[in-house]
């Protein structure tokens, strides 16, 4: 093979890269002429032990959020892609916020479940988790609003 004819399209893998760098996510795949090119990441876990228990009652909620589209919202934080989200890191275990929750930017927000990979969806800048737009196992749409960050 010659260097035209390279079986290897290393512009479209630097693409696919980028992608996965502006969208957060953690691994994608491209089909094209029957030709399919995976790129994908691998992220670190840490766990954190110690955090104190945050009171489950506290709501904070801006009684005009209903009659707004959340998706105008400055603060809103959408699907990066189509899948499922959770909550948590496993079934049953405590979610990663709640309403009330301060994050920092890059913490963990809740997993995006697509094509049987978890993708953990990071907060985009700090703050204070408002709503929680989805429920835990709900099908989720790409760009839909997840939740609101103030």
């Amino acid at each position: 093979m010659t260097k035209e004819t390279s079986a290897i399209d290393h512009d479209m893998i630097r693409e696919l890269a980028r992608l996965l760098d502006e969208t957060g996510l953690t691994e994608i795949e491209f089909e094209r002429n029957g030709e399919r090119i995976l790129v994908a990441r691998q992220i670190q876990q840490v766990a954190i032990a110690g955090i104190p228990a945050r009171n489950a009652a506290t709501t904070l909620v801006d009684p005009l959020a209903d009659a707004a589209d959340p998706t105008n919202h400055p603060g809103a934080v959408t699907s990066p892609m189509v899948g499922t989200a959770y909550m948590g890191p496993e079934p049953g275990a405590r979610p990663f916020v709640e309403i009330g929750s301060s994050v920092r930017a890059g913490e963990t927000l809740l997993i995006v479940e697509a094509m049987k990979t978890m993708n953990h969806i990071p907060a985009p800048r700090a703050g204070t988790v408002i709503q929680i737009l989805v429920g835990d196992g709900q099908p989720v749409e790409f760009g839909e609003p997840l939740m609101i960050i103030e």
